[in-house]
């Protein structure tokens, strides 16, 4: 729904905006949004004990250092699909864009998951590899879809 809102509002501004077109189904602003909520409401979440100096084990401690981690990174990773499709990797149509999505989405959600999850139980920090390895595929995909979409690569 909320992405549809967009597609709506953006439609109604697009000439205003130099002919800005709505986002395609299959771009990353439905997960990016989704992402920021999440970020915010599990924020507030850990705010809500933010003045309990012994909250998750205290100020500097894994448990609360990684809680902070899963938080931020919902924001981050945000921000990195939103830059990514207004960027000209986002408006590139390759064989590699479904891949380049996809795995923005399964990192920006795996990371804080997975920071959460090493949070609760520290042996779950072996599973780091995933979003960082997802993160680096979506990263690298999209500077040569850039480099592409300019010319610069072939």
């Amino acid at each position: 729904m909320l992405l549809g809102m967009f597609n709506l509002e953006l439609a109604r501004l697009g000439p205003a905006l130099g002919g800005v077109s709505p986002p395609a189904p299959e771009s990353l602003w439905g997960s990016a949004w989704a992402l920021v909520v999440l970020g915010l409401a599990s924020g507030a979440l850990l705010g809500l004990r933010f003045h309990d100096e012994q909250f998750l084990g205290g100020y500097g401690s894994w448990r609360r250092r990684l809680a902070r981690l899963g938080h931020i990174a919902c924001i981050a990773l945000a921000l990195l699909q939103m830059a990514h499709e207004l960027s000209p990797a986002g408006a590139l149509v390759d064989a590699a864009s479904e891949w380049r999505r996809a795995l923005w989405t399964v990192g920006g959600f795996a990371m804080p998951v997975v920071c959460w999850l090493a949070a609760w139980r520290p042996s779950f920090r072996q599973l780091f590899f995933l979003p960082v390895t997802s993160l680096c595929a979506a990263a690298t995909l999209t500077s040569i879809a850039v480099g592409r979409a300019n010319g610069v690569v072939s």
